[in-house]
């Protein structure tokens, strides 16, 4: 008797209900985690996404796995944001912008510190959207910066850092009431990084791994 070789089977694609429902837990949970924290019910996500208790589970076994979903999920996006900007456009510098307020936009600052209290920083998941968004912004600089666009004393830690202070506050500390002033002050952070520098900058640029170690 012949067996399937693994080129022959076939992996069934998810119906486009199952992936609707999956995507409606994951907004659900990012709005969610940002207006209470993480520590939001799970069964009043299922509500807010119009889902039975049951649904969420199937897609995530655990908080600790949609949560990681809805982080990873953000960055994505902030990611093809930036990427898609470059395509359109060919500026650097305009591509870095569309990433900082699309950052803001997704409540990247309220989101991305649940990663160090909830689940493990290693998962190969997370570590690929970090490195990708990392690796993009890097190369988003590293192109204004030779084409005349971004001051030399700044690196991609201190454009995290920025969008980081500057955009939200935790998850769950009143996010929503100050949506009004985040887009104006991260154009005057913009601003502030362009070429040419309008004064030296205290200390040296910070690093990824400056922030990891801090």
């Amino acid at each position: 008797m012949e067996t399937a070789t693994p080129a022959q089977r076939r992996v069934p694609r998810p119906r486009a209900d199952a992936v609707r429902n999956r995507e409606r837990i994951v907004t659900a949970a990012r709005e969610m985690f940002v207006e209470f924290g993480p520590d939001v019910p799970l069964d009043e996500i299922a509500r807010r996404a119009g889902v039975g208790n049951a649904t969420v589970y199937r897609n995530f076994p655990d908080r600790d796995a949609l949560v990681r979903e809805v982080v990873c999920s953000v960055m994505d996006r902030t990611s093809e944001e930036a990427e898609r900007a470059l395509a359109e456009t060919g500026d650097a510098f305009e591509a870095l912008s569309r990433f900082v307020h699309a950052a803001a936009d997704e409540r990247i600052s309220a989101l991305c510190p649940m990663v160090s209290s909830t689940f493990d920083q290693c998962h190969p998941d997370l570590e690929a959207a970090r490195e990708r968004i990392e690796q993009l912004v890097a190369s988003l600089m590293e192109r204004a910066r030779m084409a005349g666009q971004l001051r030399p004393d700044v690196a991609v830690g201190d454009l995290m850092i920025g969008v980081a202070q500057l955009s939200r506050p935790p998850a769950g500390t009143g996010c929503l009431s100050l949506d009004r002033f985040v887009h104006r002050h991260l154009q005057l952070f913009l601003d502030g990084l362009r070429a040419p520098a309008r004064s030296p900058l205290p200390g040296t640029a910070a690093t990824m791994e400056d922030l990891r170690q801090a």
